[in-house]
């Protein structure tokens, strides 16, 4: 699994680094401070260089254990990880502190210098151990954090429309046209020896009930006969006057009947 860089985990190492580095210097040179009234040839112990050494590098080494372990959770686990990092990292500020204040009041440095001077370094290393836990803590949430699985989508085939359009629905106007058409075809068909112009029926089937005709259609009729006569010089045939009234080819049969004889 590649290891995901986290940012400002670099600055955090090298602040820990620099600190710990000035640290160490200061208590080396600290060291080499001689005592008052000390001999002129005199010459710091062996032990006292490695004893300013050891204290910076265990506080960077407790640094290191309290963020890369994976510690489990529980009381007695946080107590052991605090109550054995409070001692080692106490111990090792308070005496660097002390050798970087006391170096520092050497070097001439006024009260306020060598009194705060030395918390510039301890802040940083503490300050850089904060991020490298903080950086800890986030690497291990998204590694727990559930990964997205890529899901591949086919894609859609065009499928070719086999479903025919309905045909456009006649109105029932264009309805009763066909149908009175084909009536009055079969009329036509039914009297071979007749014409287009065969004159109107004068007496009706008189098997047949003769349905009641009003005046207004009648009069309509009568008027739709006269006009064809005029345009065309031949009487008007049921077929026609069924079209132009709307009405059925039996009414315009009875409606020429009751021209005929009126």
């Amino acid at each position: 699994m590649t290891r995901t860089k986290q940012p400002g985990r670099g600055w955090a190492y090298t602040g820990a680094v620099l600190g710990g580095l000035v640290s160490i210097a200061a208590n080396v040179a600290q060291s080499f401070l001689p005592p008052h009234g000390s001999d002129p040839n005199w010459a710091p112990e062996p032990g006292a260089v490695v004893g300013a050494i050891v204290w910076p590098v265990f506080l960077f080494i407790a640094v290191e254990i309290l963020a890369r372990t994976a510690w489990p959770r529980g009381l007695s686990w946080h107590l052991l990880r605090w109550a054995g990092l409070l001692p080692v990292a106490g111990v090792a500020a308070f005496v660097s502190y002390r050798h970087l204040s006391g170096l520092l009041q050497h070097y001439g440095e006024e009260p306020i210098v060598y009194v705060i001077g030395p918390l510039a370094v301890d802040g940083l290393m503490i300050m850089a151990t904060g991020a490298l836990i903080a950086g800890v803590r986030a690497s291990r949430a998204s590694k727990l954090a559930p990964q997205a699985i890529p899901v591949h989508v086919p894609t859609p085939i065009a499928v070719a429309s086999t479903v025919e359009t309905p045909a456009a629905v006649p109105s029932p106007l264009q309805v009763k046209q066909r149908v009175d058409a084909r009536r009055q075809t079969e009329t036509t068909t039914a009297k071979p020896n007749g014409s287009a112009t065969d004159t109107p029926v004068t007496a009706p089937d008189p098997a047949t009930p003769k349905p009641a005709i009003a005046a207004g259609q009648l009069a309509r009729a009568r008027h739709v006969a006269e006009a064809h006569h005029k345009a065309t010089g031949a009487a008007i045939t049921p077929g026609e006057l069924a079209v132009r009234l709307r009405i059925n080819s039996d009414r315009a049969n009875h409606l020429l009947a009751a021209l005929a004889t009126g």
